[in-house]
């Protein structure tokens, strides 16, 4: 059948005119995925300046290489050709190894656990933005405002560090070293650009897995959006279990590097107490200084420490913290399914009895979803009032899931919550009291 030339020009028009998406929200899909890809590739150029990108043997050994060389040899050379036995005065021999010991230990513990995850999973399923884990099209504005996030926080916590780093070297070599002038700007230089090398090695371990941790957060906050919609609540518990399933990797993929550094910092800090309180000489800035503002002992890895306890400790709450969310909600869907649902018995003109509704109080406005909507309904019938106590049954079970499977970061099993960190704090106390017990300890002759 010959359609008119009319009728085809109209519907040609007609489907040139449909738009698959209007042009103001493709635009700003366009700006956030563009984002998002200048964002993840910013973070990549800088793991691979830093030697985390070890994808293949060639990087994998400039990589560690270069962090010998860095990170090890050349200030150990620095300790041993600056020592000299007439400058007892200012001795800090002993003090700078076991200060470069530490550092390298933790240090080389980044390094190697954070490169062996991106040789094994990629820049995008490391940090669970691909297209498989992720929702990029959902979220990929709030990932690349986490990601900038994350150079943030290096900046904000090396930046003063340094400053005093460099304050501190620079008064030791004025006040212990008396000899050239080149000799000594060269010291200062091999020490500074080390110890920047291995801090940014170490913090950014640490500021990985804050991001890691802090990209599920967004998935974890926009859940309790999640249940406003009126889905089925096997979709919620699909939800769930794919944000817990994600949860047990992280907690798998970091487990290692956050015992190993807690490790390493308690003993580095039991040390660092030892060698002050213990030592019967005078320790000043310039021979102790490092105990105090070089980081790797003091600051620099309890920054390291606080920022991965503070990610892990926020996502476990968060993850707790939906038991609450959906237990409110399966109490306001109730009580709105069992006000919309009564009825009275009335007598009509003929006797008999009917259903009329009960007059319904002004409702409150929870939110402006239609899941709260109020309106008045008939009577329900059997099958109606059947499917009511199914899906009042379903959203029970649904919520006793969530409070027996509340999730959460772990650590071979332990959760990573405010209850282990009180339990961690109690420890370093006790452990600082311990050595304070063995060294500082005034006895009556």
């Amino acid at each position: 059948m010959a359609v008119p030339p009319a009728q085809a020009q109209e519907t040609a028009t007609a489907q040139t005119n449909i738009p698959l998406l209007e042009p103001s929200t493709q635009l700003e899909e366009d700006r956030d995925d563009t984002q998002l890809s200048s964002s993840l590739h910013r973070l990549e150029t800088f793991l691979r300046l830093l030697g985390f990108c070890q994808y293949s043997v060639f990087s994998f050994s400039i990589s560690w290489f270069l962090f010998l060389l860095l990170g090890i040899t050349l200030p150990l050379l620095i300790i041993l050709l600056s020592y000299c036995s007439g400058c007892y005065k200012y001795e800090i021999k002993s003090f700078e190894l076991e200060i470069l010991v530490s550092q390298f230990l933790v240090s080389a513990i980044s390094l190697f656990c954070i490169s062996r995850n991106l040789r094994k999973y990629g820049i995008r399923k490391f940090l669970f933005v691909d297209r498989y884990h992720g929702h990029v099209e959902q979220f990929r504005g709030e990932y690349a405002k986490k990601i900038d996030d994350f150079f943030r926080l290096l900046a904000v916590w090396i930046l003063p560090c340094f400053i005093v780093k460099a304050a501190r070297e620079v008064t030791r070599v004025v006040y212990a070293y008396h000899d050239s002038w080149w000799r000594s700007v060269v010291m200062l230089t091999v020490l500074l650009v080390s110890w920047i090398y291995s801090t940014v090695i170490y913090l950014s371990g640490s500021g990985l897995f804050n991001l890691v941790c802090n990209l599920q957060v967004i998935h974890f906050e926009n859940y309790g959006k999640l249940l406003e919609r009126d889905s089925d609540v096997s979709v919620y518990m699909e939800e769930h279990i794919r944000l817990t399933h994600y949860l047990s990797k992280i907690s798998h993929r970091f487990r290692i590097f956050l015992l190993l550094e807690f490790l390493v910092v308690t003993a580095s800090q039991v040390v660092a107490l030892l060698e002050t309180t213990g030592n019967r000489g005078i320790i000043n800035f310039i021979n102790g200084g490092d105990f105090a503002v070089s980081g790797v002992i003091s600051i620099v890895e309890l920054i390291g420490i606080i920022i991965c306890l503070h990610a892990a400790a926020k996502i476990s709450h968060r993850a707790q913290g939906l038991a609450s969310v959906a237990s409110r909600w399966h109490a306001l869907v109730t009580c709105n399914s069992n006000d919309t649902s009564q009825s009275v018995l009335i007598s009509n003109d003929d006797g008999g009895l009917e259903g009329a509704p009960l007059p319904v109080p002004m409702p409150i406005s929870y939110s402006e979803t239609d899941l709260e909507a109020v309106d008045y309904v008939p009577v329900p019938t059997n099958t109606q009032m059947a499917s009511y106590m199914s899906s009042y049954h379903k959203r029970q079970a649904f919520v006793m899931y969530l409070q027996f499977n509340p999730g959460g970061a772990t650590v071979y099993g332990w959760k990573i919550d405010r209850a282990l960190i009180s339990t961690i704090f109690f420890i370093e106390l006790s452990l600082v009291l311990f050595v304070l017990g063995k060294t500082i300890t005034f006895t009556t002759s």
